[in-house]
């Protein structure tokens, strides 16, 4: 993110200079001080511009050839990309309100796998000394950071890259390989049920109205509700009345988009209206374009409320269990593409189709000592850490009721060629029930679907009975560690 259109070109030609990987890969977008693509900075035509949107829209995806974007603006709030992995700041950020470097590290804060609790993430900031002085800043939020040196004289581990071990003359890779069934969906949601949502029955509690003086109503923020980043202001000038109905589609939306639901949006609406107008304070009805209502609307408690209520209910009505799946593909992990990771502890293994285990930094070394084990049992006969890469995961209903994806750590064929999920954990956690309940239900689904006998098994390996009781082999293992079958 640079000062100004003329730096662009400069900055983006320097990257491809001193990072052979940037080579062609990165974009150069000239913006308007308001974040919009200038055709007079650029130079190009209307058709080239919108290629040039394009492209910045789509760099998360595989096919995009882009690695880099420089640009004045356009990490400004409204570009919505996830993988963002480093920030470079290299402008004044003089203004007073703090709302440009904000706007700039919320670019970078969003969950590349949002699915995925578990799996670390980490955004790289650098930048100019009033950049980083906001960045260091939020330390006070409790957020905490690693600081990491740069430059000459110092040291530091190179990222890893793991793909499918070509380069090994010992591994015969289609040997290594573990054929997985690409079932279909257990659950989906309907929308359509929505319309039996009783804003009445939601079981919430109220909210006293809080007072809020006119100045205090004169600019109300709305912040979205899971990662709290400002969605929209209003701003009232005294005359006329508050537009309220903007601030019940604000809701309706976010829960549409946090649900992930597609359409039901004209069911939802009204739903939302009344919900805030009867049920959410007390004493009720109030009125809706009260300033003082609207303020109240934008405080945390009252969004938490909503949301957490609205969401309840509508899992309850629209998570369905089709009760049927089958075989839609086939994943195969040497088709997984190379990927690049923070340097961690890692290990190889000759019975693994990758070049390298990588462990987990949460894991305190439990996984490479997992996979420790699972080379040298004599009953394995091949094995491979299941990468966000490889694409295999479970849809599950979490505990809350939500829908969310699953994905368990090894998958493994052992002498006897039947294939076991494997889940190790060092700590419970609050749907791991469900977690396993989906993993039972799907090898037994997956066997069925089977024309050939393939077999396929799970194992939850705790990591106090893995160290106290040492199995030697894979099935003393999946005999003894019977918890959840």
């Amino acid at each position: 993110m640079v000062d100004d259109t003329r730096n662009c070109d400069e900055v983006g030609e320097y990257l491809q200079k001193i990072c052979p990987e940037l080579q062609g890969a990165v974009l150069v977008i000239h913006t308007k001080n308001n974040g919009e693509i200038s055709e007079a900075a650029s130079g190009k035509n209307k058709d080239e511009l919108e290629k040039l949107r394009k492209e910045a829209n789509e760099i998360d995806t595989f096919k995009s050839p882009h690695k880099a974007i420089v640009s004045v603006l356009m990490l400004k709030e409204g570009w919505d990309v996830r993988n963002v992995t480093v920030i470079c700041g290299l402008r004044a950020y003089a203004a007073q309100s703090n709302i440009l470097p904000e706007q700039t590290l919320g670019r970078g804060l969003r969950r590349m796998n949002p699915g995925n609790s578990v799996a670390r993430e980490t955004v790289s900031v650098m930048g100019t000394p009033a950049f980083m002085e906001f960045v260091e800043s939020i330390q006070s939020e409790g957020v905490t950071f690693e600081h990491v040196p740069m430059g000459g004289g110092t040291t530091r581990h190179d990222s890893l890259i793991v793909e499918v071990d070509t380069e090994s003359e010992d591994k015969k890779l289609d040997e290594l390989d573990i054929p997985l069934p690409r079932l279909s969906r257990r659950y989906q949601r309907e929308f359509k049920n929505l319309d039996a949502l009783d804003p009445s029955k939601l079981g919430n509690q109220t909210l006293a109205l809080k007072p809020f003086t006119e100045e205090e109503t004169r600019e109300i923020i709305f912040k979205q509700m899971l990662d709290a980043a400002v969605h929209h202001t209003i701003r009232l000038d005294g005359v006329g009345t508050a537009d309220y109905r903007s601030v019940v589609a604000f809701f309706a939306r976010q829960l549409l988009k946090d649900l992930r639901l597609v359409g039901g949006y004209e069911l939802l609406y009204p739903k939302v209206r009344d919900f805030m107008r009867d049920f959410l304070f007390s004493p009720s009805p109030v009125n809706l374009e009260d300033p003082v209502v609207l303020r109240n609307l934008s405080e945390p408690d009252a969004g938490k409320i909503l949301y957490d209520a609205f969401k309840v209910a509508i899992n309850a009505l629209t998570v369905q269990e089709t009760g049927t799946t089958h075989i839609e593909d086939r994943i195969r992990l040497k088709e997984m593409r190379p990927f690049r990771t923070d340097w961690r502890q890692n290990l190889p293994a000759a019975k693994c189709i990758f070049n390298k285990i990588v462990g987990e930094p949460n894991s305190g070394g439990f996984e490479l000592r997992f996979a420790a084990f699972l080379e040298d049992a004599g009953d394995v006969q091949a094995f491979a850490k299941n990468y966000l890469a490889v694409g295999f995961k479970l849809d599950y209903v979490k505990a809350n009721g939500d829908l969310s994806n699953y994905t368990p750590d090894f998958i493994i064929r052992t002498t006897d060629r039947k294939i076991w999920l494997v889940e190790t954990k060092g700590r419970a956690e609050l749907d791991l029930p469900q977690k396993m309940a989906r993993l039972r239900q799907w090898c037994a689904d997956a066997t069925a679907a089977e024309d050939d006998g393939q077999q396929y098994g799970f194992v939850f390996v705790d990591q106090n009975g893995f160290e106290t009781h040492k199995p030697k082999t894979f099935a003393a293992l999946a005999a003894s560690f019977t918890e959840y079958k």
